[in-house]
């Protein structure tokens, strides 16, 4: 029997999470930051015989470096940081397929998918799969995506995809299968789909396919272990670049298996790891062209506006979903929790920091709906299983108050203005555009629904150009929780 030792390291949803920041309490250490991911990675390169490095996915989005260069300047520093395999998320989509294929041929490194398709023809929009080869083993990886992906790519008929978990489970077989007279030794699926996902994934695979680790990403699930399911390791890093995941693995190349494994998540502050000051001198080639552009003083806050969990109710999103509702002139407005990008805001915003924060430019659409279809939509989106981290959630305008009992798992009660919302009555309602594209999926609702007693009026193209000007007109907001969204019993 011949043991040997691998080391897999891996990161997801990075989101442009470029630069290191301060920690709290700890007046010099830095946490975070890809001087330092770059700085921990090298480190263990060196310090270890066989070392991977691998992103499942998310590189882009959720910088204004990256939204500035439009994922130019991120693959640029990937190319730096030189993982050995990459798997797309549903933000590399965000500007659009024909740039992610133009950022693809950018890269100098993999980006593999097995369940992305183009119509008609049958042939995969990615690479399906990579072998790397290592101190005489050979390691295949493979990568899906989750259905997110159809959601952003709503308007192009060009591309598809398996979508359900089963069918990617059949991909990742195919593949698997058609490389068995290949010496394998271990099989490694880089996922997009999120944890709870990737975990029904692991059920259905057959111990056939051969499939030893799922690393994942989009949910940011932030683990203190890998978990196990149906003999395959399941892992995950949270989100950004405060965290690193790391795998030790022995594997016996002569029967193909993983004998004995390790996984932390290793935090990434300077007081433990040397960053990588050429990293760090490179990305500020960015930051600079970019702090100058965006620099000016937009809006100022009365206190810091806060955004710390998409699921709740947050100041900041109630200072979004407020100037929407005001702009469209609407009863109430759903903002998409996702769509904000930082966790705090304030109380000085430049313009560099307003976009950081909102960086998807989208429309804002106005419909009139029942009080019955308005409730549905809190009814869905509140439930206990949407709020996993791999659901939609929204932030709401004022007037709102929404009781969900986590319990009985059901909608306790809605009212607006202090009225419960009366199922036969009629509202005004704003929602960005991508949720009004795949309204079923994230309003429990059909477009003929939204459309039933009103045509829909697109309030503007740019909700993001008309934010930008509220605040510059609207100066010492201050930013509060109120109570806009209730989970039951509170904790």
């Amino acid at each position: 029997m011949a043991i040997k030792k691998i080391v897999i390291l891996h990161s997801n949803d990075i989101h442009g999470d470029f630069l290191a920041e301060t920690q709290e309490g700890l007046s010099e250490a830095q946490v975070g930051g890809l001087s330092l991911l770059s700085g921990y990675v090298n480190h263990v390169r060196k310090e270890e015989q066989n070392v991977l490095f691998v992103i499942s996915g998310d590189m882009l989005q959720g910088s204004m470096i990256d939204t500035e260069y439009k994922g130019i300047s991120t693959m640029e520093i990937m190319n730096y940081l030189s993982p050995d395999v990459v798997t797309l998320g549903n933000h590399e989509f965000d500007y659009g397929l024909p740039h992610l294929l133009f950022l693809e041929k950018l890269a100098n490194f993999p980006i593999v998918n097995a369940n992305l398709y183009i119509k008609g023809f049958g042939k995969r929009l990615m690479k399906p799969y990579h072998i790397v080869n290592i101190d005489g083993m050979e390691i295949l990886f493979t990568g899906i995506i989750t259905e997110s992906v159809i959601d952003s790519l709503k308007q192009d008929n060009l591309v598809g995809s398996f979508v359900t978990l089963e069918d990617a489970a059949k991909e990742i077989e195919d593949i698997a299968r058609a490389y068995k007279h290949t010496d394998i030794d271990l099989t490694v699926v880089l996922s997009h789909i999120g944890f709870e996902s990737d975990k029904e994934l692991a059920e259905l695979l057959s111990p056939k396919a051969g499939v030893d680790l799922v690393i994942g990403g989009h949910s940011h699930t932030k683990l203190t272990q890998a978990v196990s399911i149906n003999n395959i390791l399941i892992a995950q890093a949270g989100h950004g670049t405060n965290n690193i995941g790391r795998f030790e693995l022995w594997v016996d190349d002569e029967t193909n298996s993983v004998v004995s494994h390790k996984w932390e998540l290793v935090e990434l502050s300077s007081a433990t790891v040397v960053p990588d000051e050429k990293l760090a001198t490179f990305i500020n080639t960015f930051k600079e062209n970019v702090d100058k552009k965006y620099n000016a003083v937009l809006s100022t806050f009365t206190s810091i506006a806060t955004h710390p969990n998409r699921t709740f109710e947050s100041s900041l999103g109630n200072i979004y979903a407020d100037a929407f509702a005001e702009i469209a002139g609407v009863d109430m407005c759903f903002v998409g929790s996702g769509s904000i990008r930082v966790q705090e805001l304030g109380p000085t915003v430049t313009l560099y920091n307003f976009l950081d924060s909102f960086p998807y430019d989208d429309s804002l659409q106005r419909f009139t709906l029942t009080g019955a279809n308005v409730l549905k939509i809190f009814a869905r989106f509140m439930r206990n299983e949407n709020r996993s981290g791999e659901g939609e959630c929204y932030q709401v305008s004022k007037g709102i108050d929404a009781q969900y009992d986590t319990h009985s798992n059901k909608l306790d009660r809605v009212t607006f203005k202090g009225k419960s919302i009366d199922p036969d009555a009629q509202y005004s309602v704003a929602f960005q555009g991508y949720h009004v594209s795949s309204c079923e999926k994230f309003l429990g609702l059909t477009f003929e629904e939204l459309t039933q007693f009103a045509p829909v009026k697109v309030i503007t193209a740019s909700a993001q150009e008309l934010l930008k000007e509220y605040l510059r007109v609207h100066q010492r907001l201050c930013p509060s929780v109120e109570g806009r969204l209730r989970y039951l019993p509170e904790t």
